[in-house]
């Protein structure tokens, strides 16, 4: 019997985001080679990582507008498509405007990216009780392999970067033309508006309304604002990590390995993301966080300790080992929760809500981290910005308790009510 075209989205899903969710053999060199082959200095490089944030910032909407246009398949499509292209800026750039423009393809093919690609999975589910743990299974397990994966290419790339410095972006490149074919196979379930004649300030403007709507929801709002805070800083930590490993004498080919390993722990703790969700239900959230922004604080003051370097490299990787480790799971358990009790309309404005505070979060996070290395070193940066983010999180926490992981019956009735909104 022939597929469905939801069963050939469910099947193609998880291999397609194991190759595609995010860059490979990109993040564990990309600080080495923006500093050392383009000679772009580690505060320049944090800008323009800042940057990225706010050109998604500014985007989403329009973005967002032109998805509800031409339909997820073909901004699935058109995202791999613009991230080669980010990715061939960065290995033709010749000075800083390179790596903005760089960052203004990568942020146009990630707002894309991030709206569409779990909703495509969502929409392809059945309609039944056990659709959040499906959704769970399935994501967790693209997610996972993606880590994996991740962590082959990770290792491969430190000593490629040895041998020169452009081959794991040529081969970054690759993939990303690869994740455009691939995404070529996938179908659309739900109706574009198209045909439908929409003016674009309509749909605007309606989108806007949605944003303010969304935000008289206490569940969500909670949830939008803490993971946008949460991810946002984890996303500046790539660079950090890189910069700090340099700075306490750790070579190219030994980070490169140190991030294989801890990718493939993000892997493993990604595809038990359902178990850690039964067991801590409505305090998943806080066992993921906290821990990991306490360790941000431990590392700074691990290397402020001027410990022997064995012990400091030890200590630094226990910490990096807490933060992969609630990594691997926090993003997919973020999407469960933000997309439960929705409806197919109301899941896209949900995730473009969702990127829009997340790129604003990163964006003052990566700007703080630029200002901060340019006064002092990465590892106080990491300790700053731990500190920080350990602060908002708790205050989160606090104001979530009975207002978030509650069951659908202890909800207001407003809250549910939203959620049906067409």
């Amino acid at each position: 019997m022939e597929s469905t075209k939801e069963e050939k989205n469910i099947h193609l899903y998880p291999i397609y985001k194991m190759l595609s969710w995010d860059l490979l053999f990109y993040y564990s060199i990309s600080f080495l080679f923006f500093t050392q082959v383009k000679n772009i200095s580690a505060a320049d490089v944090l800008l323009g990582e800042a940057l990225f944030p706010i050109f998604k910032f500014v985007l989403l909407m329009p973005l967002t507008a032109l998805i509800a246009k031409i339909g997820k398949r073909k901004s699935i499509v058109l995202a791999n498509l613009i991230n080669a292209f980010s990715i061939l800026s960065y290995i033709i750039a010749q000075n800083f405007t390179y790596i903005i423009i760089g960052q203004f393809l990568s942020a146009i093919a990630f707002d894309l990216k991030g709206v569409t690609e779990t909703n495509l999975l969502y929409d392809s589910l059945p309609k039944d009780e056990k659709r959040g743990q499906s959704f769970s299974k399935i994501d967790g397990k693209g997610t996972s392999w993606y880590y994996y994966i991740d962590a082959i290419t990770t290792l491969v790339s430190g000593f490629l970067f040895v041998i020169n410095g452009y081959i794991p972006f040529i081969l970054c490149f690759a993939f990303c033309i690869i994740s455009a074919i691939l995404s070529i196979k996938f179908s659309d379930i739900k109706k574009t508006d198209a045909n439908e004649n929409i003016k674009f300030t309509t749909y605007i403007k309606d989108l806007k309304h949605s944003f303010k709507y969304m935000l008289q929801s206490n569940r969500l709002r909670y949830l939008i604002i803490l993971g946008g805070i949460f991810w946002g800083f984890l996303s500046t930590l790539i660079s950090l990590r890189t910069g700090m490993l340099k700075q306490i004498g750790v070579s190219e080919e030994y980070i490169g390995i140190i991030f294989s390993v801890l990718g493939i722990i993000s892997g493993i703790t990604a595809k038990n993301q359902n178990r850690i969700h039964n067991k801590y239900r409505n305090k998943t959230l806080a066992f993921l966080t906290v821990p990991a922004t306490i360790s941000c604080i431990l590392t700074g003051f691990f290397v402020m300790g001027n410990f022997p370097f064995k012990i400091t490299l030890a200590l630094v990787l226990i910490m990096f080992l807490i933060q992969f480790m609630a990594k691997g799971p926090f993003f997919t358990l973020i999407k469960r929760y933000l997309n439960n009790f929705t409806t197919s309309s109301l899941r896209n404005k949900i995730s473009s809500s969702y990127n829009f505070f997340e790129s604003l979060m990163r964006a003052g996070i990566s700007l703080l981290a630029s200002f901060l290395l340019r006064i002092t070193n990465s590892s106080n940066t990491i300790l700053v910005l731990g500190c920080l983010v350990t602060i908002a999180i708790v205050l989160l926490l606090d104001k979530m308790h009975g207002k978030v992981g509650l069951k659908p019956e202890e909800y207001a009735k407003k809250e549910i009510e939203f959620l049906e909104i067409k």
